[in-house]
């Protein structure tokens, strides 16, 4: 396909994702179904124009002053692109397969506006009514700070260490360019350009041999900063896949007790064939049967209880830039619900002395601060860990993460624009001894 024909197929998904409301990864999927002509290029580069229009949904949309398909793969073409108005009009000429020629207003649009004055969520490309609780937590800021969660994420790995050592994997991976992520002892990241394909991880050798895991740095340090140490016992209650179980477990060098287990079952089906991969041999997973409460029978004999909370997603956005607009306001009082049962499940199973490190994928203050604020209102026995004592593990490095992250009362939030990461939310709490 020329990159014209990869244009107009893009202008023809974001209709498709827009009047039929599907998720753009099942378009795509059914595109390619339908276009079995396309080759794997052509599919990697038609996703990664649509990627990048929902990436730049709003803003696209006000830099052409038009609310069409057509208009926000134009405007991204100028604002996450950089092409300029002689460029795209080149792509557009209407010839076959190519996108019709551009008109008086669109070549009018592409030459003279830009975002200068543009409303926050339309600078920051992110719902409207969500504009108050960016504001709350990032101010001024929150149009940037949007902005770079609506970026490209590249993809990170952390090297499993219960099988091998970052250096030697960076080395055995350098043919694709991974490199040691900033922060993370354990971190890998490769840099995806707009059109990458697969990289194929899961191909290679260290992965299938359990070396390395895919897991964005801002969730590696998550785990991190909970201090899971080896002899505790440690339980992760919403496990899900199993990503942060195997943190943990490489953590705890395979010593001590690790339970995973998960409300929902269906998400702890891959975590046996990962555990085993990783070479785990100290962890338990407990399906939950029924009715029937998985961990039964566990009472204030907890090091540490892992919460990996349920949440509305917000700091995973430039990963499913479409999530953002399916979001609706229901959906987070629906997860502040879960969270706080979440954290109601923990606290009878800590012991005096042991921890809840309480994580979110979240940047909205509801999810985070004010969770936990709650948490420890209904509490007392419990209390926030200084953020600053959770980080000292870090050694050289936590000086600039402190600096890096936003740091609050009850913990410490990472975001693209500050740390290069996913944004991840991290309070430990202490049980009173």
């Amino acid at each position: 396909m020329t990159p014209a024909a990869r244009l107009s197929a893009a202008i023809e998904l974001i209709d498709a994702i827009e009047t039929q409301r599907v998720p753009a990864a099942k378009a795509l999927k059914e595109w390619g179904t339908a276009h079995r002509f396309a080759g794997s290029g052509d599919r990697a580069a038609i996703a990664g124009l649509v990627w990048d229009v929902l990436r730049r949904y709003a803003s696209s949309a006000f830099i052409m002053d038009a609310d069409t398909p057509r208009a926000r793969v134009l405007g991204m073409l100028h604002l996450e692109r950089g092409m300029d108005a002689a460029t795209i009009a080149a792509l557009c000429d209407g010839s076959r397969f190519a996108p019709a020629p551009l008109s008086d207003a669109e070549q009018k649009a592409l030459a003279s506006r830009s975002l200068d004055g543009a409303p926050a969520a339309v600078a920051g490309d992110y719902p409207e009514w969500l504009d108050p609780y960016l504001a709350q937590v990032f101010g001024e800021d929150r149009a940037l700070e949007a902005a770079a969660m609506a970026s490209r994420a590249p993809l990170d790995l952390r090297v499993n260490t219960l099988k091998a050592g970052r250096e030697k994997v960076s080395r055995s991976l350098s043919h694709l360019g991974a490199r040691q992520t900033p922060w993370s002892p354990w971190g890998l990241r490769i840099e995806l350009s707009a059109d990458a394909r697969n990289i194929g991880v899961h191909a290679e050798e260290d992965f299938i041999k359990g070396g390395i895991e895919v897991q964005d740095e801002g969730s590696q340090l998550a785990a991190f900063f909970s201090g899971a140490k080896p002899g505790e016992q440690v339980i992760d209650l919403c496990a899900g896949a199993g990503g942060k179980t195997l943190a943990l477990a490489a953590m705890m060098q395979g010593k001590g007790r690790l339970i995973a287990t998960d409300r929902d079952k269906r998400q702890l089906a891959p975590i046996h064939e990962r555990l085993s991969r990783a070479g785990v041999h100290n962890a338990e997973v407990r399906t939950p049967k029924g009715e029937s409460e998985p961990l039964a029978g566990i009472k204030a004999s907890a090091d540490l209880v892992v919460i990996d909370a349920p949440c509305t997603g917000t700091g995973t956005w430039r990963r499913n830039p479409d999530a953002k607009w399916r979001m609706r306001p229901g959906a987070l009082e629906v997860r502040l619900k879960d969270q706080a049962e979440a954290l109601e499940r923990a606290a009878p199973l800590v012991k005096p002395g042991g921890r809840i490190a309480y994580i979110t994928c979240s940047v909205l203050a509801p999810e985070n601060g004010e969770q936990v604020r709650a948490f420890v209102a209904r509490h007392p026995e419990f209390a926030v860990v200084p953020p600053e004592q959770t980080v000292g593990e870090l050694g050289g490095k936590a000086e600039a993460f402190a600096a890096a992250a936003l740091r609050s009362a009850e913990g410490w939030l990472m975001t693209p624009r500050r740390t290069g990461t996913d944004g991840f939310f991290v309070s430990v709490l202490k049980r009173g001894g």
